[in-house]
């Protein structure tokens, strides 16, 4: 049993100190992975790679912490929690509220995600929900490679899969979603 997952086991036993023990366990390799994500995105972005990881965490520790089977789980998790966090902000950028199609100029002379860049995450958003009903494996491995920057065998473990499925299941993907974003 590993630290992480021993951690993850307390704050299913409602340990006080589990998450936060968690979060100073693995809050690098969440930095790490939001950084990675973070800088696919338009220079003078306002959300910082600290910033999404700990919007990341409160979230899983406020729903899904008693579900947690272990690390490999965990990171699933937060991959999820980071493409949901990511979505709603280009949600709320091509909203009426947010903006709608006016184009806010920061001191930077930047935003997060340009209005091209919001229109293109949310048409991913869509067609992935649409693969994750497809097949929801080769939907998991988008997630973790896209959303939570992990490699094709970093993806693989924390599927529990062999680097090769994972490839077959990155190559399916991609075929299926670019059939379904080129058909828009």
């Amino acid at each position: 049993m590993t630290d992480a997952t021993r951690i993850l086991a307390s704050i299913e036993d409602s340990d006080p100190t589990a998450a936060a023990s968690l979060l100073s366990l693995l809050y690098d390799e969440l930095r790490k992975l939001a950084a990675a994500k973070l800088a696919q995105e338009s220079p003078g972005q306002t959300l910082q790679p600290t910033a999404l990881v700990h919007e990341a965490y409160l979230r899983l520790c406020n729903g899904e912490a008693a579900a947690w089977e272990g690390r490999r789980h965990f990171f699933a998790a937060a991959a999820e929690a980071m493409r949901r966090i990511l979505v709603e902000r280009a949600r709320h950028r091509t909203s009426i509220k947010g903006g709608g199609g006016l184009q806010r100029i920061d001191l930077d002379a930047s935003s997060f995600v340009s209005q091209e860049r919001a229109d293109e995450l949310l048409a991913l958003d869509e067609a992935l929900d649409a693969l994750e009903i497809h097949d929801p494996q080769a939907a998991h491995v988008v997630k973790l490679r896209y959303f939570a920057g992990l490699s094709h065998q970093d993806a693989a473990e924390a599927m529990n899969i062999s680097r090769r499925t994972a490839d077959r299941l990155w190559a399916l993907a991609k075929a299926w979603l670019y059939q379904r974003l080129s058909a828009r």
